[in-house]
């Protein structure tokens, strides 16, 4: 079965790949989208809270069914409900029938990671695991410094429909890759939704996914409505969006490596420094964005600052849920996209009340505060139950390498 590994993995890449696309072009193409359809800016913004929402709901649901067919099986259905999602999108001829399709897409989203982090850690040599897990999930940070930037070149270029249509039909080689080169594996055992259940109890496990929420919200916040910010604040022009779109990547992959690199060594720290740090930035935000350069280092940072975030936020989950980590996960997957959605929803209100394109960045502050202060209280919570401030678990290192790798 090993010797299959590079190239099954590199199936499950593609899928990731597509999938990260799909979620984060959309705000690049915002503009055009809203235009098409003559609805509004924010109105068109919920296409990214449509999306965050099915990912929320999808991920806990859809991770529970798959417990009920084969791994394999359960991957390619949901990257058949990914092509269908994406082909609706593209053809979709009134507004709502691309949120339908936008909802469809996102219901393979915190599934496909959660199962296929598993299927790529069973594929090799129990040595091997996590550099596995961690090939699969290039898919993902690639997307968001390629696919994305051109995604977003290709829809303000050629038309934003072309652009889903070239997603559905990478989901159609990622579907493709599973089918020929992803091995049959046994079906797993049935969840105990009850014990699974039983980790919500955990006032530290809802603390954790409350600062999933407001940490990545603020992210959202002010990503969600850039390119409408950056061309009408910033003054840039509308292909600049793209070359932006890649420093915000390229700030996610850095972010990342060093929120996962500090996150093992002192959690709660990192947690202190990237959410306090995210808060100045966005706030500043609503002062750089008038002027380009200071623009472009700021989007930089709010990727790296956010994405800092990411692996002490999810390894902070599964310390404190490590007696069901598997549901616990996947429902902080989707914890991130509640961010999304809430954020993108807020930032939405304030810029239709007439505060400009620059009014979601305080929304983003706050809400980066708001996830600042939760961290102090779960760190006074558990000094006060006199509790170690990571919790030394049983759970595998492959669960905590594929949360890092979020």
């Amino acid at each position: 079965m090993y010797s299959s590994m590079p190239l099954a993995l590199l199936a499950l890449a593609i899928g990731a790949f597509g999938i990260g696309t799909t979620e984060f072009v959309i705000m690049g193409l915002l503009p055009e989208v809203a235009g098409d359809y003559g609805v509004s800016i924010p109105t068109a913004g919920y296409l990214v809270t449509g999306y965050a929402l099915g990912v929320m709901f999808g991920a806990p649901l859809m991770t529970v069914l798959g417990t009920k067919i084969s791994r394999k099986r359960m991957l390619m259905l949901l990257m058949g409900l990914f092509i269908v999602g994406n082909l609706l999108s593209a053809l979709a001829p009134a507004f709502a029938v691309m949120l339908i399709g936008r909802i469809v897409a996102s219901l393979a989203h915190g599934a496909f990671f959660g199962i296929g982090s598993v299927v790529a850690a069973d594929l090799v040599a129990p040595d091997k695991k996590a550099g596995a897990i961690a090939m699969m999930f290039t898919g993902l940070t690639v997307a968001n410094v390629v696919g994305v930037p051109l995604g977003t070149l290709v829809g303000q270029s050629v038309g934003w429909r072309v652009t889903f249509g070239i997603v559905a039909a990478l989901g159609f080689v990622g579907l493709a890759g599973i089918a020929r080169l992803v091995p049959d594996m046994p079906k797993p055992e049935g969840v105990r939704l009850r014990h699974e259940l039983a980790a919500f109890k955990n006032v530290q496990v809802l603390l954790a996914m409350a600062m999933t929420v407001l940490g990545f919200g603020g992210v959202f916040a002010a990503i969600t409505y850039i390119a409408p910010m950056m061309t009408h604040t910033a003054g840039f022009a509308d292909g600049s969006v793209t070359w932006l779109l890649v420093l915000f990547g390229l700030g996610m992959v850095g972010g990342n490596l060093v929120g996962g690199k500090f996150a093992d060594r002192a959690l709660m720290p990192m947690l202190y420094v990237s959410l306090g740090a995210l808060a100045v930035v966005l706030a500043l935000f609503t002062l750089t964005a008038h002027d380009k350069l200071l623009s472009t280092v700021t989007i930089a940072l709010i990727g790296a600052l956010g994405f800092a975030t990411v692996p002490p936020l999810q390894k902070r989950v599964l310390d404190q849920a490590h007696g069901a980590p598997t549901l616990a996960s996947a429902v902080n997957i989707g914890a991130f996209n509640l961010g999304n959605a809430l954020s993108a929803w807020l930032g939405g209100l304030v810029i239709a009340a007439g505060f400009g394109y620059t009014a979601p960045n305080w929304v983003g502050a706050a809400l980066a505060a708001g996830a600042l202060v939760l961290a102090f209280l779960s760190a006074a919570l558990e000094r006060r139950a006199g509790a170690p401030s990571t919790v030394v678990t049983g759970s595998a290192p492959t669960e905590q390498r594929t949360a890092a790798h979020h």
